[in-house]
């Protein structure tokens, strides 16, 4: 199956950007185009006061995608209820007892990722065009 683009997934740590940057640097070696970066456990909501906890450093794939021209496609929360759901073996996104709140925020990312591959297919065709004629 042909490589359409790639996602690089990392965690906001220092540790782990590393590795996101040596992962842009091959797929920008092989010439396939990088849609962007996921920040995965991003931050944890506390469940009592409702505020933002950057347990592992804040806004490490928003620098990355800036220094390597790319977009900081989502900022996804560490979630007790991801993990609980996953367990059991219930899927998330179609569970009632899930966070909205964050089941919007994996929509909002799976829109962005279906988009930006289209702005890609016509980017590709259009090429195709010119070079054939």
């Amino acid at each position: 199956m042909p490589i359409s683009a790639a996602i690089i997934v990392t965690t906001p740590q220092d540790l782990a950007l590393a590795d996101a940057i040596k992962g842009i640097a091959m797929f920008n070696k092989v010439n396939i185009n990088v849609l962007g970066i996921v920040e995965n456990m991003s931050y944890h909501l506390c469940t009592e006061y409702g505020h933002k906890e950057h347990i592992f450093g804040a806004d490490g794939g928003q620098h990355i995608a800036q220094k390597y021209q790319t977009k900081l496609l989502a900022q996804l929360p560490l979630n007790i209820q991801i993990r609980e759901l996953a367990d059991s073996g219930s899927q998330f996104m179609f569970s009632e007892q899930a966070n909205s709140d964050i089941q919007k925020i994996y929509r909002n990312l799976a829109h962005k990722i279906s988009h930006k591959l289209s702005q890609q297919e016509m980017q590709d065709q259009q090429i195709m065009v010119s070079t054939v004629n």
